[in-house]
């Protein structure tokens, strides 16, 4: 992280370092107009020369401008100032849930409800055509209020109004989120962090909703249990468990409710023509059900729908 505090870029003046990514750097700052803290992402000064990094970046803006949802970190402008290009971001505080999960599964309450946001989340972004390919613990965060915001669509992907997948720049080029622990091949560019990836990712094939589905479920499963639905000593062996593996189901808290272990395995079916094609999360009900009967607890109820 190599700008330091004090630092100023138009209005925005550098507090503190926040983290490091394959697609930037991101700093704590202050608007000094606005008079509120910020987070601003910058495209390092060595990959300012390297066209499909810089059209990356500009992609990430815009996707993040065509979201406006609760649960999706906004974006406030695009920063070009001293020879740097930056995004000026939500700054979301709290930890990351790659953070909650190293302190052990999460109880089955509170997953459910971070798990309601992240789907509320994709579906907001799948309807306006976006697909976020990097969904996981570290690109997701909790406020101490218990609202969830999903971050860093660096690696998004936007499609078009026809149904058809926008393409990645032919030579995109290696970066930390997408080589380690992810790789990329010749002709196919595989993009994400492998235990996440959906098979036809690990494959090198275009992503789709469905993708962003099977992420959803590995998250899912990962809060419930507190360990990787699926985990090798490499990036090799990980993308293998990928392809060839299936999750241990029995690790599941025995208080997971039948409808969300439905959920779990129909989010990571390796054949994306079975999978689950959309993300819906019903509310819980704010008072008792009619006739006595129990409340209905979170599901992926909209999640019958295949494609």
């Amino acid at each position: 992280m190599g700008i330091p505090g004090g630092t100023r870029f138009g209005a925005y003046e550098i507090l503190s370092p926040l983290g490091a990514g394959g697609m930037g750097e991101v700093y704590r700052a202050r608007d000094t107009k606005l008079n509120r803290d910020v987070a601003i992402k910058v495209l390092p000064e060595a990959f300012l020369i390297d066209a499909n990094r810089v059209a990356r970046f500009t992609r990430e803006a815009q996707v993040l401008a065509a979201l406006n949802h609760p649960n999706i970190a906004a974006i406030y402008g695009v920063e070009d100032s001293q020879g740097v290009r930056a995004l000026v971001l939500e700054l979301v505080e709290g930890p990351t849930l790659a953070d909650r999960i190293r302190l052990g599964p999460i109880p089955v309450d509170e997953a459910l409800q971070i798990a309601g946001q992240l789907a509320m989340a994709l579906a907001a972004a799948h309807d306006a055509g976006i697909i976020h390919r990097d969904l996981k613990p570290s690109n997701i965060k909790v406020r101490e209020d218990g609202a969830t915001k999903v971050l860093d669509f660096g690696l998004a992907k936007l499609v078009d109004a026809g149904g058809g997948n926008e393409t990645d720049p032919p030579n995109a080029t290696a970066s930390p989120t997408v080589t380690s622990p992810a790789m990329m091949t010749g002709h196919g560019l595989i993009l994400g962090t492998a235990a996440y990836m959906s098979p036809e990712q690990a494959k090198g094939r275009p992503a789709d909703k469905r993708s962003d589905i099977w992420a959803f479920g590995c998250v899912l499963y990962e809060m419930l249990t507190g360990k990787r639905a699926f985990e090798g000593e490499d990036v090799s062996d990980t993308l293998a468990a990928v392809l060839r593996s299936q999750p241990d189901m029995s690790a599941l808290p025995a208080e997971v409710p039948e409808a969300v272990r439905r959920a779990v395995s129909g989010c990571l079916e390796k054949d994306r023509n079975k999978r689950f094609s959309s993300s819906c999360w019903p509310r819980r009900r704010s008072r008792p059900a009619p006739s006595g009967r129990s409340p209905r607890r979170p599901g992926l109820g909209g999640n019958s729908s295949r494609r």
